[in-house]
């Protein structure tokens, strides 16, 4: 089997300062500071020619991943099924040819017919690039949500999460309204399912999406800032850290990201800070 990087960018995706991404801390003091995310990118796999999924990972050790995809997926039996890959970078993603034995290009064609709908996370087996990337609409300038409105917000959505406290591993996606009041609430154990679930309440209940803002209890990954942005959200505030590629596709799209650390003040990530 030959590995083969046709882009020698691929090895290593980061597209961010040394320093980090600049975020501006919600106090008075309004301090700027930069911080590491982690990075995301689109990896689309096609083998013998034939796309099979975009999968949403993190852009180092591509062939290792791979590898264990096909193998873990039963897309081939054995390492030796694998003969060639060859993995190129096109802008913010990644396309490999996979090249393998007949007989599990076989199968795999028979097993294709199944793979729809079985996906458990948000952007893992669309097949084109376009899906895990799309040409998304750009939002209206809106104003960030009062510091007030974020106050003991980690404690109120543990308040709210009714069925993560009988179970545990379930994500929540809820709604703030203009008041700052927790009106919606939807968990569920897929991060994007929970977000999907609290936009089709917001649209059962006429509820406007810009009245308030999202927050996610999950990491904020990309498929999340599509379907924020897709929604009409203003803002979208997440307990856990963007990777730096939520970040840019926010600021592109004018979608406000807030990040909520645990023992610190809210950090804006989009829009960007001014250049001081």
């Amino acid at each position: 089997m030959s590995h083969r990087t046709a882009d020698p960018l691929a090895e290593s995706a980061t597209a961010q300062m040394p320093d980090g991404y600049a975020y501006v801390e919600l106090d008075e003091a309004a301090s700027v500071g930069h911080a590491l995310l982690a990075e995301e990118c689109a990896l689309a796999i096609a083998y013998n020619g034939i796309s099979h999924a975009v999968m949403m990972v993190s852009p180092s050790a591509l062939e290792d991943f791979i590898v264990g995809f096909s193998l873990t997926s039963a897309v081939v039996g054995a390492a030796k099924d694998i003969y060639d890959i060859q993995v190129r970078r096109a802008g913010e993603a990644f396309s490999a040819e996979v090249q393998i034995a007949s007989r599990a290009f076989w199968t795999l064609k028979q097993q294709r017919r199944s793979l729809a709908g079985t996906s458990g996370c948000g952007l893992c087996g669309v097949e084109a690039l376009e899906q895990a990337l799309p040409q998304l609409d750009t939002l209206s300038v809106n104003p960030l949500p009062p510091a007030a409105h974020l106050a003991d917000l980690r404690t109120r959505i543990g308040e709210m999460q009714k069925l993560a406290r009988q179970s545990g591993a379930l994500h929540a996606a809820l709604f703030v309204d203009e008041l700052g009041e927790i009106v919606l609430c939807r968990e569920d154990i897929g991060r994007h399912n929970a977000l999907d679930k609290l936009i089709g309440a917001l649209s059962r209940e006429s509820r406007d999406a810009r009245s308030g803002f999202a927050v996610v209890t999950s990491r904020c990954s990309l498929e999340l800032i599509h379907k924020a942005v897709r929604a009409g959200f203003a803002s979208l505030v997440s307990l856990s850290a963007p990777t730096d590629l939520c970040v840019r596709w926010a600021r592109r799209h004018r979608l406000n990201l807030i990040h909520l650390p645990h023992h610190s003040v809210p950090r804006i990530y989009s829009p960007a800070p001014a250049r001081g």
